[in-house]
């Protein structure tokens, strides 16, 4: 299974592919969807289906595309399944005033909810992990995670959007720390580390 990362965006958000010997995930398209599909086009595989962490604007600004190019299903937490279309929900609202447009996604979103999920050829696990949002999402694959904004290199998510929580935050951080130390970490913005390193260097935790 291999990893494949792209930084895009106004936030440079992290949307990646994950590419096993037959198919791929789409998790995050945040923005940017031309270069989302040059890298499925040399991949040239199969797009399963996209995941989302959560549905904050920087993180579903390319689903629609995605899904009128490769007619696939898009998943997320039920907490969140109308925040995609919902620009105050989605923080887009928000951030106009910085030259940033509302995003509507009006795609019907199919709901993931904690435990073992089998996508076609993709076995992974399911982490309900909110605090950044209410329905953020954490996927576990073999010996890695993709964890959206709950938790960075030397960092954690913001809490002070919509149903942010630290509290909240700092449980779920708990409950990622106690996946196998040398896990590697996706994260939605910035470099990937391992749960190891952020316990020995990161001032939150």
């Amino acid at each position: 299974m291999k990893v494949h990362a792209l930084s895009l965006g106004p936030v440079q958000t992290n949307c990646y592919i994950i590419e096993n010997e037959e198919t791929l995930l789409v998790i995050d398209p945040g923005a940017e969807f031309e270069k989302i599909n040059s890298l499925i086009q040399n991949l040239n595989k199969q797009v399963e289906a996209v995941l989302l962490t959560h549905t904050h604007f920087d993180h579903i600004g390319a689903v629609e595309d995605l899904v009128d190019a490769f007619q696939v299903k898009v998943y997320v937490a039920e907490e969140e399944k109308y925040w995609l279309s919902d620009p105050e929900s989605n923080g887009s609202e928000k951030f106009k005033s910085y030259g940033l447009e509302e995003i509507v996604v009006r795609v019907k979103p199919e709901i993931l909810r904690p435990g073992q999920k089998t996508l076609g050829s993709f076995k992974f696990d399911v982490m309900h992990t909110p605090g950044h949002s209410p329905g953020s999402l954490t996927f576990v694959f073999e010996d890695f995670a993709v964890v959206g904004d709950t938790l960075f290199k030397e960092g954690i998510g913001r809490t002070d959007l919509k149903e942010g929580n630290l509290q909240t935050l700092m449980n779920s951080i708990d409950e990622l720390m106690s996946l196998p130390e040398d896990t590697v970490i996706y994260p939605g913005h910035g470099p990937k580390t391992t749960l190891a390193y952020e316990s020995d260097h990161n001032p939150f935790l």
